[in-house]
């Protein structure tokens, strides 16, 4: 089957691999008709991650079922279904808690925690930028769509990552209706977030980014754009607020954010959620960040450490929940509000490529290109 395969920093192509197949009785075997070039894949191809050469990209997927186990029960052949990043048992101590972001059997390192599709550090799995996909516990991995799958494709592949990552960053800062919000990135993940608040009945949603083409689809949705590059976005919130910042804030940048004038600054954004949320708000980080990044520009930030500014978030008295989203406690919700026509995620969606266009995708995506804010593949067709 062909794949997107990864052979080094910011090189990328599409090749011959071995076919995915059914290993286990409870696996599931996908044709995958749509796979997003995520925000998470683009650290691991320009080489900052531990993701080694020859592996598959993808972790947010979406297609047909061609086969099953002999211990699937629910899921059947020819049913559509988009697949949770995540890859979770459903049994462990941690998906009976609901922390599938965090499964013990699927991750294969002892003292570890968690598995995805074509990720490093989450288990050996291949991802599904690829005509097929081997689906483990397929019963519980599988979300199951209904008759507008076709029609509403672009919306539900949404529904694999960033769209419940988006709305968990909402969950964890604890939006409200009524709310005032600060989102600090305008990539796929917080333009999610942002679209979670407003779904939510946030008040009023501010989204700090400097590419104005995500901007421009902030404001689209109804949230209010503020350039980075010409304003100080701390104060901007403070002066919507009436000084008191913002209720709820949400960081869905990482750990390679940058300043206006293209440095590397790894605390920057959570320092500034920090200064631009009042007393006593929520924080929602989902934003990666990671236990160490030999590629970064300080020692602290390759240790994994970020000069954090506690004492004022600890003054402040502020909550903060960090993390992977855990896809599966949202996505059957998510998937009804699309089926509803209450939400419709795509609005993102730039460029719908087939796999063979991947290399170009991967760089026009990496070097933010005007216009490139979200690319779909369709491996095998839509």
């Amino acid at each position: 089957m062909k794949a997107v395969v990864y052979k080094g920093p910011n090189d990328v192509s599409v090749e011959d691999v071995p076919d995915a197949k059914i290993e286990r009785p409870a696996d599931v075997l996908v044709r995958i008709t749509s796979s997003n070039i995520c925000g998470s894949d683009l650290h691991m191809y320009e080489g900052r991650t531990s993701f080694e050469t020859g592996r598959t990209f993808g972790h947010e997927n979406l297609g047909e079922v061609i086969e099953v186990g002999s211990a699937v029960s629910k899921v059947k052949v020819g049913e559509r279904v988009v697949l949770p990043f995540n890859i979770a048992c459903g049994f462990c101590k941690n998906c009976e808690r609901g922390f599938t972001n965090y499964c013990l059997t699927m991750q294969p390192e002892p003292k570890l925690a968690g598995a995805a599709y074509g990720f490093a550090d989450m288990g050996p799995y291949q991802g599904g930028q690829a005509e097929y996909l081997r689906v483990p516990y397929g019963d519980f991995n599988c979300l199951r769509l209904g008759e507008d799958a076709e029609e509403k494709e672009l919306d539900y592949v949404m529904v694999a990552d960033i769209f419940p990552t988006g709305w968990h960053a909402t969950e964890m800062a604890g939006v409200y209706p009524g709310d005032s919000v600060v989102i600090y990135g305008a990539g796929p993940v917080g333009l999610m977030a942002a679209y979670s608040a407003i779904i939510k009945g946030a008040g009023k949603v501010m989204v700090v980014d400097r590419q104005s083409d995500r901007l421009k689809l902030a404001e689209q949705i109804g949230a209010i754009p503020v350039d980075d590059s010409k304003v100080d976005p701390v104060e901007f919130v403070k002066d919507q607020t009436m000084g008191f910042g913002a209720d709820r804030g949400c960081e869905c940048v990482g750990y390679q954010a940058h300043d206006p004038s293209g440095n590397e600054q790894p605390n920057l954004t959570l320092n500034r959620l920090v200064d631009s949320v009042r007393f006593v708000g929520g924080l929602g980080v989902v934003g990666v960040f990671l236990p160490q990044d030999p590629g970064a520009p300080d020692e602290l930030a390759k240790q994994g450490q970020v000069a954090f500014d506690y004492g004022n978030y600890w003054f402040k008295g502020q909550t903060m929940g960090s993390g992977q989203c855990p896809v599966k406690k949202y996505n059957r919700a998510l998937r009804d509000l699309i089926a509803g026509g209450k939400a419709s995620p795509s609005f993102l969606v730039s460029h719908e490529l087939p796999l063979d266009k991947a290399p170009e995708a991967y760089r026009n995506f990496d070097d933010r290109v005007d216009g490139w804010t979200k690319v779909v593949l369709h491996p095998a067709g839509s």
